[in-house]
């Protein structure tokens, strides 16, 4: 008893947390909140639009800061909490307001942008433009939860600094900026991929209002048409249902085009490895419903149909089975493809320059070496013989040793010898002496002296 008396306790001590029935404003107050949000005539117009034109400079030019900044400016979230209230409550005449101004919104937002990137001196679409060209199912989760951050914060006294987080979590702006970029530069795939993501956005905040005002058991209006609002709400409920639909395909799509590029750029990056040629640049991307991976080669020319029927083999292997592979060797800067890879063809041949340069200096060392032990042999042959009368003949040799016990790691050392043939032997410390003499003379930290070693002295006879 004891036990179900204390869960019960705990429940409601957790349940308290989430209880907001004391912050909560009137309705009447709140609704009049709503409605001064919703018109768009005089002040709140003139600073769409100019919120408008910040925001199509900001993804003109791929600035996120000012993007953010004409989303913060933008007053556009008003109508579409309006339509989710007049919903909830019933209230048609709210509802054509909204809508009305939601519409002429829309409008003079596609205008503007459009009137913007038609001056505009640059044309290229930006990252930030593409990003609002392919909606999601995340979208849909962004557009839910930021319509209900929305419509707590306006229904509860405590607000904080809600809003300006949902107009830049929602993103309602920056959609109808690439939608206006399409009208100007006669883009279809971005106008209607963002207007569906400025749709996205706004059914599912007036869907999460219109849910948040029935929690909240807001009155419904005093007159109430009840067939009209059962049609109202099929309509709302269909688009939502079908907006779900969509987005989840949409990100089916896009999860199964990115898990196609990362396998195939693996799969240039691994595969496509040859001797005396190098991948200049790779792409891979879908294009109507059909994958492509486009390589470029530089180096030796490789057999061309020996090298596509080799690489379709692999292609198969590896599951990338159906995928066009197109391969380009050599290099032209006429072509215009070619020439988008200038930067990296340059770079490629900077390596091949700077490894064949290391190759030579390299070579140079060693034959330097080489020379410097056999000038010094030459001339510390006479001196040994003077200072040690038993060695007969001498060789100097730089040997390069490994450590082959060390484990998995292998370490090297560079070793100096000297090879000393004396028939009469050396005694310890004389062997000792020459290695020091050595030393000095050579100006080696160290050299190794091996007496008569078996295949020099039998070389030697």
């Amino acid at each position: 008893m004891q036990l179900t008396q204390y869960l019960a306790k705990l429940k409601a001590e957790i349940l308290s947390y989430f209880n907001i029935s004391a912050d909560l404003l009137d309705q009447n107050q709140v609704e009049s909140e709503v409605v001064a949000g919703v018109s768009f005539k005089g002040s709140q117009l003139l600073i769409l639009i100019i919120a408008m034109i910040i925001a199509s400079v900001g993804l003109n030019t791929n600035s996120v800061p000012v993007i953010i900044g004409a989303m913060l400016i933008s007053p556009l979230m008003g109508p579409i909490i309006g339509m989710g209230v007049a919903i909830g409550t019933s209230d048609y005449p709210l509802l054509r307001r909204s809508m009305k101004n939601i519409f002429m919104a829309v409008v003079m937002s596609l205008a503007t942008s459009a009137v913007y990137f038609l001056i505009s001196p640059v044309y290229g679409g930006s990252s930030q433009l593409l990003a609002r060209t392919s909606p999601t199912i995340y979208d849909v989760f962004v557009g839910l939860f930021g319509g209900a951050a929305a419509i707590v914060s306006i229904a509860c006294r405590n607000k904080g600094q809600v809003m300006p987080g949902v107009a830049i979590a929602t993103s309602l702006m920056p959609p109808l900026c690439t939608a206006g970029y399409g009208i100007a530069t006669l883009q279809p795939h971005y106008f209607f991929g963002a207007l569906y993501l400025f749709f996205i956005n706004a059914i599912f905040i007036l869907f999460a209002t219109w849910i948040g005002v029935k929690l909240m058991g807001y009155r419904p209006a005093v007159v109430k048409d009840d067939a009209r609002a059962h049609r109202v709400k099929t309509v709302v409920s269909v688009c939502v249902v079908a907006t779900v639909i969509l987005s989840a395909y949409l990100t089916i799509v896009m999860v199964k085009n990115n898990r196609f590029t990362e396998a195939a750029s693996y799969f240039v990056e691994n595969e496509m490895v040859f001797p005396n040629t190098q991948v200049l640049s790779h792409r891979e991307f879908v294009e109507q419903g059909k994958r492509h991976i486009n390589v470029t080669l530089i180096g030796q020319e490789l057999p061309k149909d020996s090298l596509q029927l080799a690489m379709m083999n692999k292609l198969d292997s590896a599951g990338l089975g159906g995928t066009v592979l197109t391969i380009k060797q050599g290099y032209s800067i006429g072509n215009r493809d070619d020439s988008r890879d200038a930067g990296q063809f340059y770079a490629v041949l900077q390596q091949e320059i700077d490894r064949r340069q290391q190759m030579v200096d390299s070579l140079r060392n060693l034959l330097a070496s080489t020379d410097r032990f056999s000038r010094s042999t030459r001339d510390v042959l006479p001196e040994v013989k003077v200072l040690f009368p038993k060695v007969e003949s001498l060789a100097l040799s730089q040997l390069i040793v490994s450590d082959v016990d060390s484990g998995s790691k292998t370490n090297t050392d560079t070793v100096f010898m000297a090879f000393v043939n004396a028939p009469e032997g050396l005694v310890p410390k004389q062997r000792e002496e020459l290695a020091r003499y050595l030393e000095v003379r050579l100006k080696e930290p160290e050299v190794e002296v091996a007496v008569n070693t078996v295949n020099f002295q039998k070389n030697k006879r």
